[in-house]
């Protein structure tokens, strides 16, 4: 966890959405120091409010439930929805539909701040020879992927339309290190989750702006020259595993389609398991 300034830029009433997740599990404490009170939700029991919470149990493919969500919010990060490669229903109800009534709850409540967790895997189909910048278009690698570049396209709409900020962090691989080669790459700490994402809701002006959330990593796929205006500085990075994470694994085969593009396993993932 970092150690904070004294005085952070506080939002009155935070929002945590899908905080029962892994990464959300993490932001859960980190958030707090950022607002005077962080509500969290999740489609499940979060167990009791910690000093300073509101917890609320929530679905997002319920758009009754989001508005009441919404109800005081002065900005969210939004962590919810399904975050692996899965069957279409599920990624229906909590990425495409549960983004929609996100995002009609945010206008209906004048909600004017999101941050959203995107995905590298947006641009899974690039090749682990190619850089990517935030610009060039998207090449999912399953149906998570295509949620998220909707989710993207869904920010930018509720942005040109009626206002609505959001950075979309194409996050990659946030872990507490790295666990294989393409990792190496990939990896985002905890540290440098909170600093992209503490940036994101915090820079003065954003429209709808994308970014790679990523470390400070020797090895690296992604551009973010278009988004530095958001101010984020990543201070960790995966170098201090290379050793250890080269000596695991030794050889790669580059016949393996996840050894070829940037989405690693995910590109082979069947979407009916």
């Amino acid at each position: 966890m970092l150690n904070t300034p004294a005085s952070p830029l506080k939002f009155p009433r935070l929002l945590l959405t899908g905080a029962g997740g892994n990464l959300g599990q993490e932001l859960r404490p980190r958030l707090k120091v950022y607002c005077d009170v962080l509500r969290v939700s999740h489609r499940r029991d979060l167990g009791s409010a910690a000093e300073g919470e509101e917890v609320q149990i929530a679905a997002l493919e319920d758009a009754d439930q989001m508005l009441t969500l919404l109800d005081g919010v002065s900005a969210v990060v939004h962590m919810g929805g399904v975050s692996t490669e899965q069957p279409w229903a599920p990624i229906l109800a909590g990425n495409i539909v549960g983004m929609v009534n996100l995002y009609e709850a945010a206008r209906l409540k004048g909600v004017k701040r999101i941050v959203f967790a995107s995905s590298n895997h947006v641009t899974g189909f690039y090749r682990q020879d190619e850089v990517v910048n935030t610009r060039m278009p998207p090449k999912p690698d399953g149906f998570y992927g295509l949620s998220k570049a909707f989710g993207e396209d869904l920010a930018q709409l509720y942005w040109d339309r009626w206002g609505i900020e959001t950075v979309s962090i194409r996050i990659g691989s946030s872990f507490s290190e790295p666990r294989d080669r393409r990792m190496l790459a990939t990896y985002l700490s905890y540290d440098d989750l909170e600093r992209v994402i503490v940036a994101a809701l915090t820079a003065p002006i954003v429209g709808h702006t994308i970014i790679y959330g990523v470390s400070d990593n020797q090895t690296i796929w992604w551009d973010n020259s278009n988004a530095k205006h958001i101010g984020y500085r990543p201070k960790d990075s995966s170098d201090q595993f290379r050793s250890a994470v080269e000596a695991k694994q030794p050889v790669i085969d580059t016949k393996d389609p996840a050894a070829i593009y940037q989405g690693g396993a995910f590109v082979k993932a069947s979407p009916q398991g």
